[in-house]
């Protein structure tokens, strides 16, 4: 599968980096290229480190729309990686994900070609009080952005979290169309899809995360809030009668 990244931070670069391993192409944008190239060529080089190829090779900045970088060896391996702006990245994804600051998310992703799937992993918070600052931001991309179907997904975790996802860590996707792909790219990781309803709940993935992160930050343990489903819900489970 072809994966744009809007975005050359470190989440792009974490995700992108599993997503490589496994075998997609990949490339990352960014408003400035030389940047995006260096991210490509870290992601080359963790490719080849981790033991996927024999070697790892250089990649390069890439300049026409949808060309992609093949690394040395790592090409033998079907691992590609480039680098290009964001507008080209954009173009080059099938699902492109959306890894830039909240406040700019929704200007960004109106980039996105009509009939793409936008993974939204970005959390507007105010780092004062951990509270939202821009509240449903995975909604009002829809609504800027028709044509593209969004699906929140990946914004429980920093990135640290997914250069190496722990195995069978559960990752909560809303969306009304394209979740099935991005449970695909969950599963990649090594991870599982958490169906987590329509992409009106997104508003609620995004509150949790700003819940969650605030009581990490504060020496909470958040795992430790929740019980196992069966005493959540005493001997009797959802479904069950």
């Amino acid at each position: 599968m072809r994966i744009g990244t809007l975005g050359n931070g470190l989440m792009a670069e974490a995700l992108a980096g599993q997503w490589v391993k496994a075998g997609h192409e990949v490339m990352i944008g960014g408003r400035d290229r030389e940047r995006a190239a260096e991210v490509a060529e870290r992601i080359v080089a963790a490719a080849g480190s981790s033991g996927e190829a024999g070697s790892s090779g250089e990649a390069r900045s890439l300049a026409d729309a949808g060309s992609r970088v093949e690394a040395g060896s790592l090409a033998d391996a079907g691992l590609r990686v480039g680098a290009g702006s964001l507008v080209e990245a954009a173009a080059y994804g099938e699902v492109v994900l959306l890894a830039v600051p909240a406040e700019v998310a929704v200007e960004v992703a109106g980039l996105v070609p009509a009939g793409r799937t936008v993974i939204d992993c970005t959390n507007a918070l105010d780092h004062r009080d951990f509270t939202l600052a821009h509240p449903e931001t995975a909604e009002a991309i829809a609504q800027a952005v028709p044509g593209v179907q969004v699906v929140k997904a990946f914004n429980l975790a920093a990135d640290a979290v997914w250069r190496n996802p722990p195995a069978g860590l559960g990752v909560p996707i809303c969306g009304d169309g394209g979740v099935n792909v991005v449970a695909d790219l969950v599963r990649d990781l090594g991870c599982v899809p958490v169906a987590a309803g329509g992409l009106v709940r997104a508003k609620l993935l995004e509150a949790t995360a700003a819940l969650a992160i605030g009581i990490w930050v504060g020496g909470g343990n958040v795992r430790g809030m929740f019980p196992p489903l069966a005493d959540a819900f005493g001997t009797v489970l959802p479904g069950e009668s």
